[in-house]
């Protein structure tokens, strides 16, 4: 059963400097496009489902609201990140046991799903554990799962671990030249996620710069990313407060790798 905990902020661990919510207008507005982005993605699907009321479709039309529903999808995906990051900071979790080898293909899956340019299925993808190693790896993402995580539980909050994970991914996705690595092994009483991509590396003065706020990488301006740098900045403050950290490990031109570091029990991290 979900269990939802509240940590006192002095016993969070100490993140960037401000916050996205210590003005309450900031969260306001994000809750409040959440209604209209939910009525254009309705009003996108009863068009798609409904053509025996609204008339048929053609090809080129459908392509077009197709393309509108994913990108409502891509935009209320955002907006609950940013959500979750506001909750993380101000110490509110829920969680609950999990298998993390699982989850992690759900938020592989995911994120493939929501960038642009990836070989996956038109519609739901079912996501199986049995089928996500042949779809990941026809989209140049290998993953290897270590034997002594294939059948671990996290007592974690679940949501967050997948939003860390997505927003790391997505990251490697927009680099890479041809492929990402993707390794999982648990350590003592922690769980090690590893990213790697084969893209352009940071520089060693941009290490610790592409984790703050609203700042990119400068090999960003060479890639066709257009984004606002909240990823990264957003996974490790998550991490953070989660009792755990993301650490790089990059040459320039050579790649980069981003290692998260979990408590398996958010407890034990907090301690």
């Amino acid at each position: 059963m979900a269990k939802e905990s509240k940590w006192d902020s002095e016993q969070q661990p100490e993140t960037t400097t401000g916050g996205f919510f210590r003005d309450v207008e900031i969260e306001f507005l994000i809750h409040e496009l959440k209604d209209p982005i939910a009525v254009i993605e309705t009003g996108l699907r009863t068009i798609l489902e409904k053509r025996d009321k609204f008339g048929p479709l053609t090809s080129r039309q459908e392509k077009t609201v197709r393309r509108a529903l994913r990108n409502t999808h891509k935009a209320r995906q955002m907006l609950n990140g940013l959500l979750e990051i506001g909750r993380s900071e101000t110490g509110c979790f829920v969680c609950r046991r999990f298998q993390p080898a699982q989850s992690l293909c759900a938020a592989l899956i995911d994120a493939l799903e929501t960038t642009g340019g990836a070989t996956v299925v038109e519609g739901t993808v079912e996501k199986d554990d049995r089928f996500a190693p042949q779809l990941l790896e026809a989209n140049g993402i290998f993953l290897d799962i270590s034997s002594n995580v294939a059948e671990l539980e996290m007592f974690q909050d679940e949501v967050k671990f997948r939003q860390i994970i997505g927003n790391l991914v997505k990251n490697a996705i927009h680099h890479r030249k041809h492929r990402i690595d993707i390794q999982m092994y648990h350590l003592t009483d922690q769980l090690c996620v590893e990213v790697s991509d084969d893209g352009p590396g940071v520089d060693p003065s941009e290490r610790e710069r592409i984790f703050q706020r609203y700042v990119q990488g400068k090999e960003c301006s060479l890639s066709l990313r257009n984004g606002h740098g909240l990823g990264l900045a957003g996974a490790r403050i998550i991490a953070r407060c989660l009792g755990g950290e993301i650490e790089l490990e990059t040459k320039k031109d050579k790649g980069a790798t981003f290692r998260m570091r979990l408590p398996v029990s958010l407890n034990s991290g907090k301690e």
